[in-house]
């Protein structure tokens, strides 16, 4: 059964908003109530927060497929639907972000930081709120907006200062197990590591943390053995240490080999090359590891390379490696302190973006794509012709309507607008812009465009008294 997991493909929804509510004030001597319909509320988001006590991705393994709650409808008398409620997944500290391109979203670095990974639909407008002068009494509300559906990859990057590389059974289990707290899986046989082993170290007034990386061998960095799976482990590292075995049975490896080997990999992954290195001859209470640590010690010292002599077993040498640890640890710390915010990718628009794009595709379709004109089609009620006509004012006064003219369309050609996946095609029908407002405006409610408020409905009819009275007096005065 798995018990760790450092990568998983996440599928995520967050929720619909609610829809927008067309109602009408009805009341006892208020025949004229006017628009009361409330707005729907806003779906739920998908939040990933870094939890302390999360350490792998394991939950996310076995249920890939989460969604958050959708926005309530809203109703009469100005009523606003409720909000969904915001689905929070924690994960661990470490953990980057990515979407199906492989794209990074965020680097989620510090207990307590959040990223938004699917945001919820927001809920649609009532006719109150669509209510103004020309449009006095919509008899249509706005559709609440589907909430973000996407697919994110997770990856998890262990967060350590200090990491210990090397071949499999070189000694780094035992080596982080006498060093640590930590109580990992140590046998005699290759890839007895499976996993990353986390253990905490205190030498002095410095604590730090350090991380057992499982085995690499040549082509880690392509994929053989575990090295491709781990070797993201070590980039958030502040010191890497090279634990060398120095009572190996195999006749083909000697310490130095070792070393060109895992630095050929290192170097080939990447990214690595200004981390400082240390040295560590691991197994020299056995007195044919102490006499090869003796041989290869001037040609590693040669490379400018500090190294330490140790035993798992019998402990030697590991209080000065631990307090050289520290040392470079808290240089490390105070170069550059640990990051503790989110780092999230911002992707800013062109400062000329229209908002939309207007392009040809074959047989004459125009395509319009953008933001606003995909989620105001996504908001509309096509049963409604009143809320189409409310569409078409939207997208004409964005400049759709122009940009298509410019682009060759003509009345009756197609237009798509939205993906391919996903589009709304409609007939192009220009507007007539003269004797527009004697038509009327599209999307209008003509039945209450002859309303008027009670003060002026009295001075018509006194006016209108007058003008009769007038009349009566010009056919039948008898000055004639």
């Amino acid at each position: 059964m798995t018990t760790f997991v450092d990568r998983v493909e996440l599928h995520i929804v967050a929720g619909n908003g609610g829809h927008g509510c067309a109602s009408v004030h009805r009341e006892k001597f208020k025949p004229l109530g006017g628009p009361d319909g409330g707005d729907g509320g806003r779906g739920g988001n998908v939040v990933l927060v870094v939890d302390p006590d999360v350490t792998t991705l394991l939950e996310y393994h076995h249920r890939p497929h989460r969604k958050a709650t959708n926005g309530k409808p809203g109703a009469g008398g100005n009523r606003t639907g409720a909000e969904g409620h915001d689905l929070v997944l924690p994960v661990p500290d470490g953990t980057v972000v990515l979407d199906a391109k492989g794209e990074v979203l965020a680097d989620l670095v510090g207990v307590g930081t959040t990223f938004v990974a699917g945001q919820g639909g927001r809920g649609g407008l009532g006719n109150a709120a669509l209510a103004s002068p020309r449009r006095k009494a919509p008899g249509f509300a706005l559709l609440g907006e589907p909430g973000e559906e996407r697919d994110i990859v997770l990856e998890l990057k262990t967060v350590a200062d200090v990491a210990l590389v090397g071949y499999p059974s070189a000694g780094k289990s035992s080596l982080i197990s006498v060093l640590s707290a930590a109580k990992p899986k140590i046998a005699d046989y290759p890839f007895t590591t499976l996993v990353p082993n986390l253990g905490v170290v205190t030498a002095g007034t410095t604590v730090y943390t350090i991380a057992d990386v499982p085995g690499l061998i040549p082509g880690a960095s392509q994929g053989k053995g575990l090295g491709l799976e781990f070797l993201r482990h070590v980039e958030r590292c502040s010191v890497l240490v090279h634990v060398l075995d120095c009572a190996t049975l195999e006749s083909d490896r000697d310490p130095l080999t070792d070393l060109d080997v895992i630095e050929a990999e290192l170097a080939q992954y990447g990214g690595l090359d200004n981390r400082p290195r240390l040295i560590v001859l691991n197994k020299t209470d056995i007195p044919e590891g102490q006499d090869l640590a003796e041989i290869v010690r001037p040609d590693l010292e040669a490379r400018g390379l500090r190294v330490f002599e140790v035993s798992a077993v019998s402990r030697k040498g590991l209080k000065d490696l631990s307090y050289a640890l520290a040392a470079l640890v808290a240089e490390a710390r105070a170069a550059k302190p640990r990051e503790t915010a989110t780092r999230v990718v911002i992707r800013p628009k062109a400062v000329d973006d229209a908002g939309f794009t207007v392009t040809v595709e074959e047989e004459g379709l125009f395509r319009v794509r953008g933001d606003k004109p995909e989620r105001w089609v996504r908001q509309t009620d096509f049963t409604n012709d009143e809320a189409v006509g409310y569409l078409a004012d939207r997208l004409n006064r964005l400049g759709v309507e122009e940009e298509l003219i410019k682009a060759g369309a003509r009345e009756g050609d197609g237009v798509a607008i939205g993906s391919d996946e996903n589009s709304v095609v409609f007939d192009f029908e220009p507007a007539v812009t003269g004797g527009a407002e004697m038509l009327g405006r599209r999307g209008e409610d003509h039945r209450m465009t002859t309303l008027r408020p009670a003060a002026g409905r009295r001075r018509d009819r006194e006016a209108q008294r007058r003008d009769t009275a007038q009349r009566e007096f010009e056919e039948f005065s008898p000055f004639d």
